[in-house]
């Protein structure tokens, strides 16, 4: 009875220790620019598209290459998102050691988008195989309105034209005694 016991123990170890390593291979991801800043018109963000490019590359310490399968993102609305040139662009996979620069997706701001702050998110999806839908990394984006230089220009003058009036007005007074 014992020695079934170990035969079957035996057996189960080696069937669990013989099947098909798994593996975590990582990518490096940046985002450029992962910042932008956006005109303002009045109360609204000018209107326009910005292309974000980033660098994915695969340490020279993974084990095999890793395949670049899909993205998922996340933007605050109304702006919208177009990852069409992560599928026209990118490479399937990244062999360790390599890296890929290139344009990832298109940021569109609609006419009559309020002067806000706007994030998101974008990750890469993939793996050790090509149906793999694993996260291999995700960065954050901005797009943030900037004060239109006339607008500063206008506070400027302003803030000098108060100081000689003011100035102006403490030497007639000086000048009445």
């Amino acid at each position: 009875m014992k020695l079934k016991m170990r035969l079957a123990v035996a057996a189960l170890l080696t069937m669990g220790l013989s099947s098909a390593a798994a593996y975590a291979d990582t990518v490096n991801f940046t985002l450029i620019p992962a910042y932008v800043t956006v005109a303002e018109s009045g109360n609204n963000l000018v209107p326009g598209s910005f292309t974000f490019a980033a660098t994915v590359s695969a340490p020279s310490s993974n084990g095999a290459a890793v395949f670049l399968n899909g993205d998922s993102f996340n933007v605050t609305a109304p702006l919208t998102l177009d990852d069409s040139d992560f599928f026209a662009n990118f490479p399937l996979s990244l062999a360790p050691g390599t890296s890929f620069t290139g344009d990832l997706f298109v940021l569109t701001i609609p006419p009559g988008t309020l002067a806000a702050a706007y994030q998101g998110t974008f990750t890469l999806l993939g793996g050790a195989d090509p149906s793999a839908n694993n996260p291999l990394g995700t960065v954050t984006f901005t797009a943030a309105p900037t004060p239109e230089p006339s607008s500063i220009l206008l506070l400027l003058t302003g803030m000098a034209g108060v100081a000689l009036w003011a100035g102006y007005k403490g030497n007639l007074r000086g000048w009445a005694r």
